[in-house]
């Protein structure tokens, strides 16, 4: 029995049941980042689901490929319009750091 992961919603690849879109899970994942850890940066997803969206990047590069190069174009565009204030950009990474497993 096959089970779906990926769903196409507003024009991009999206985890089925989530707003998270597959361009966030693949770019973590060609970071070298194993399923558990991607898993951690998204607690409404199962592992099931972040192994899934793996599965379905990999049987479909070329469509994965054109969905990531367009979302970062939308992305950096946005980021141009609404930039961050500076203090919270950092304050963000402060407290992303802190979450961070200890590697030790």
């Amino acid at each position: 029995m096959s089970k779906e992961f990926v769903e196409r919603r507003d024009g991009s690849f999206y985890l089925i049941g989530s707003r998270v879109p597959l361009a966030h899970i693949v770019r973590q994942f060609q970071n070298g980042e194993p399923p558990e850890a991607i898993r951690l940066h998204y607690p409404t997803l199962s592992l099931e689901q972040v192994y899934g969206a793996i599965t379905f990047y990999l049987g479909n590069k070329e469509d994965a490929a054109r969905d990531i190069v367009e979302r970062e174009r939308e992305e950096d565009e946005f980021e141009k319009t609404h930039p961050f204030p500076p203090q919270l950009k950092e304050k963000l990474e402060r407290a992303r750091q802190e979450m961070l497993p200890r590697k030790g």
